[in-house]
């Protein structure tokens, strides 16, 4: 299986840095960087990603429908990681092709609406406990494990 991770409006550049580690460790075949999210060249991002950052394929682009229009073209499904009326459990979620984009949002405000409409399908993470979400690295891990191991 082919899984491209698209990390759109990312803040921190830790986290842009964990993204890579967890890339490299799953076999992630590469890294969008999206709108402000940092770049592979930001001292904090190279700090904690500890090489990943060279080992991973990436890009940068800023403009994120063009991400999503080249991806669709190259015939990925794009699949949004957002909870949401629409969304689907990630473990109910049936794999539709070999080419999988998976679309992170911003840490606060997630994937904008104009974009859940832009993606084939929303997926999350079912919780346990009070909290409705996870920090963008640990559930990107979570997702990417479950979506490689299928």
């Amino acid at each position: 299986m082919n899984l491209v991770i698209i990390a759109h409006n990312i803040r921190s550049a830790e986290n842009i840095g964990s993204l890579f580690r967890t890339a490299d460790a799953l076999g992630v075949a590469k890294i969008i960087l999206a709108g402000y999210s940092p770049s592979i060249s930001h001292p904090k991002v190279k700090k904690t990603a500890l090489g990943a950052e060279i080992s991973v394929n990436s890009e940068q682009e800023t403009d994120i429908l063009k991400v999503l229009e080249k991806l669709k073209l190259e015939e990925y499904h794009i699949l949004g990681l957002e909870l949401d009326e629409q969304s689907i459990p990630l473990n109910d979620f049936k794999l539709p092709s070999d080419k999988i984009a998976l679309l992170l949002g911003n840490e606060v405000e997630g994937i904008p609406n104009y974009l859940r409409e832009k993606c084939d399908s929303l997926i999350y993470i079912p919780m346990q406990g009070v909290k409705e979400s996870l920090n963008v690295t640990i559930a990107t891990a979570i997702t990417s494990y479950q979506l490689l191991k299928k």
